[in-house]
């Protein structure tokens, strides 16, 4: 027997009707890279997302083509966001960070059939388009000087124009994870999963949007779907705030200017934009929530942004998860906490949200399952309804028998659910049959006011096997010591968990999506060896 309820097939398309049925008037503010600035609203983003699908179908492109993008945080892009779904193909965002390989690489395997860019992007552009094999059309989003421009292609189409429809298993968004070893593999949305992610993430224990939030999303559309917010945004008839440059000045002047309640980033944001305020002795922004994610946020920056009566949450989850996995949200006994107890808990990763199952198994038998007892670390694993199954062409399923994904993280589970990270499985560093986290250790030293990044990698050893050695690049200005460093960590990681060695380096190599590369650091330093 089956229910007596209507079927409502969940597409993405549904969310941008809503948002301009509901909260058409809603604004859409584009600082672009030129300084200039755009503004439209919810219908607009409808509007020119009708009037896009329609100039791809002109070009040829047909259901399930992937479309790619090469840009970053405008009204333009959004309106790609619901146009390419629109008609039915797969839209392919395109991280500019990554190197030439990788672009090459991408491009092809995903066999895109059009580009559009940002401006800022064309020497990308001119170098890769010999090597991009099935590109057959280019538009630039802010430039008509070398390929059509965005509002011109768009401009004879109208507003009466039927989505196309389909099943809601069918894919609408290409992400390819960064590729740390091998090449980068792809990470294929569907609408379903992408509606109910986006459903997840308007949750309170979430990003908890409401019609008066005002976000600007500084974690760049290009990478694993700017997080879901334009899609929990949608829904909601959020006023979105966008920057194509992430400079501070610009940032911290749009967000005080246009009433910013909300923004999302790395740790690396808000450290310059702490620096920022400091040097010019403003103060930071009046922000309700700030979400931090990609790597974990140092105690220091989270009591600033706390002090300054902003709601702290880190978020975890990777490309493969769409990306919610935890977010950071008030626990039941959190008004019954210290402001330090806060703090604490706020530095780990949150709980999962509705959806997400998670689970830690024995780093040296991954069949055995960890207990929730807020001590005891091991690899995790996370399934649930937008949690990849298989990579794009991919001929195994990325998952076990079970559904579980193994993350490549190392975490700590605790008996109400919240995560904590602790490593990457690549990166924990195992000393005489014990595990040290390189994250703590790095967090931990960041805190130090002459340091300005830190990252600790294993070295071989004769005797314990590996013991960690820690790489510094001091702050500008600032000085200090390998054995200041090491004493300022005492009573804050156990002792046997202190670097046998402080390295100073001018830089510390970073991934495509502003990680710290451990490989590239670790190749760097090949040669490096400890005494027993």
């Amino acid at each position: 027997m089956l229910g007596a309820m209507q079927g409502w097939t969940m597409r993405v398309t549904r969310v941008i009707d809503h948002a301009a049925r509901e909260a058409g008037s809603r604004e859409i503010v584009t600082r672009w890279a030129d300084g200039s600035e755009t503004r439209t609203d919810w219908a607009g983003i409808r509007r020119d997302a009708k009037k896009m699908a329609q100039a791809l179908q002109s070009l040829g492109v047909k259901e399930g083509d992937r479309v790619a993008s090469l840009a970053m945080n405008h009204s333009r892009h959004l309106v790609s966001w619901y146009g390419v779904a629109g008609m039915g193909g797969v839209l392919h965002t395109v991280n500019p960070r990554l190197f030439e390989d990788q672009l090459e690489f991408i491009a092809n395997h995903a066999e895109d059939r059009v580009l559009l860019y940002d401006a800022m992007f064309q020497p990308i552009v001119d170098k890769m388009r010999d090597r991009w094999t099935t590109i057959e059309h280019y538009i630039c989003y802010d430039s008509g000087e070398h390929n059509p421009a965005f509002e011109d292609w768009i401009a004879p189409y109208g507003e009466d124009f039927d989505w196309v429809e389909g099943d809601e298993r069918d894919p609408c968004m290409l992400c390819y994870t960064s590729g740390t070893t091998g090449n980068p593999k792809g990470v294929l949305y569907e609408h379903r999963s992408t509606v109910l992610h986006a459903l997840v993430g308007l949750q309170p224990a979430a990003f908890n949007f409401s019609a008066s939030s005002v976000m600007l999303p500084v974690v760049p559309m290009f990478h694993a779907a700017s997080w879901g917010l334009p899609y929990a945004g949608a829904m909601a008839g959020i006023k979105f705030v966008f920057s194509a440059v992430n400079e501070p000045a610009v940032l911290d002047e749009l967000m005080k200017r246009e009433g910013v309640t909300d923004s999302a980033g790395v740790p690396t944001v808000w450290l310059a934009h702490f620096q920022y305020c400091d040097a010019t002795g403003t103060d930071l922004p009046k922000l309700k929530s700030a979400t931090i994610g990609g790597s974990a946020a140092p105690k220091f920056m989270i009591e600033r942004l706390m002090k300054n009566g902003t709601r702290v949450q880190h978020a975890w989850g990777m490309t493969e998860t769409s990306p919610i996995g935890t977010v950071g949200g008030p626990t039941a006994d959190w008004d019954q906490l210290s402001f330090e107890e806060k703090v604490g808990k706020t530095a780990m990763q949150g709980r999962p949200v509705f959806g997400v199952e998670l689970r830690t198994v024995d780093l040296d038998d991954m069949s055995t399952e960890l207990p929730r007892d807020g001590k005891t670390s091991g690899a995790l694993q996370i399934r649930g309804p937008w949690v990849i199954k298989r990579y794009f062409k991919a001929e195994e399923d990325a998952v076990d028998a079970d559904g579980w994904f193994d993350t490549g993280d190392v975490g700590i589970l605790h008996p109400d659910g919240t995560l904590q990270l602790t490593d990457r499985t690549k990166d924990v560093i195992k000393s005489g049959g014990e595990w040290i986290s390189s994250v703590e250790l790095e967090n931990a030293a960041v805190g130090h006011p002459a340091v300005a990044e830190a990252a600790a990698i294993g070295m071989p050893h004769p005797k314990w096997d590996e013991r960690p050695v820690l790489f510094v690049v001091k702050k500008d200005g600032a000085d200090c010591t390998g054995e200041e460093v090491t004493a300022f960590l005492v009573d804050k990681v156990a002792k046997w968990w202190l670097p046998d060695a402080v390295e100073f380096v001018d830089d510390i190599p970073h991934t495509a999506t502003g990680k710290i590369s451990k490989k590239d650091l670790r190749a760097r330093f090949a040669d490096y060896t400890l005494e027993s």
